[in-house]
């Protein structure tokens, strides 16, 4: 297992299989890895399915109104809604969408990032600039790997539940 250098600014995900090791990036997107914590923090992110999962390019999961499999959870709303915290400006930044880091999924609009977020599956250069990179899978990118795919999956993985390092 990695190294937990920053236990407040690391974040644990369960997945079925295991632990997903994420360190966040308050130094790049303060905003961002901030939102994520508290999310965490409120178990919003406990039982949110993966509801766009795309072979050789990313995981996206976090829709918390309309994502959690265990509170009236409908498929095809995945992934349209957010959470009941106002949307973040965009934290744009020269650290690249490389395999492993976590991006804030948004609408056509840079500052509409809420909850959602992506995880790379492969080096996604493309994405460079025009998505927040908040975060990077330190531990357990294995684990990552073996997400249901599927735009939605027809049985969608989900992470069981989300916690910062510093709390569990």
């Amino acid at each position: 297992m990695a190294e937990i250098k920053d236990p407040e600014n690391t974040i644990l995900m369960e997945l079925k299989d295991g632990t997903v090791t994420i360190e966040l990036l308050p130094d790049v997107a303060p905003l961002h890895a901030e939102r994520m914590k508290e999310l965490a923090r409120s178990g919003a992110y406990d039982n949110v399915a993966f509801h766009r999962v795309i072979d050789g390019f990313m995981a996206q999961t976090g829709d918390v109104k309309n994502g959690n499999m265990e509170q009236d959870f409908n498929l095809r709303m995945a992934g349209t809604g957010g959470s009941d915290l106002p949307n973040l400006k965009a934290e744009f930044s020269g650290v690249p969408h490389d395999r492993g880091t976590l991006g804030a999924a948004r609408s056509q609009n840079p500052d509409s990032a809420n909850s959602q977020f992506f995880i790379n599956f492969s080096d996604n250069h493309f994405l460079n600039r025009q998505y927040t990179v908040y975060g990077r899978v330190i531990d357990g990118m294995d684990l990552v790997d073996a997400i249901v795919r599927g735009e939605p999956p027809a049985s969608p993985d989900r992470m069981i539940s989300v916690k910062v390092a510093s709390d569990a």
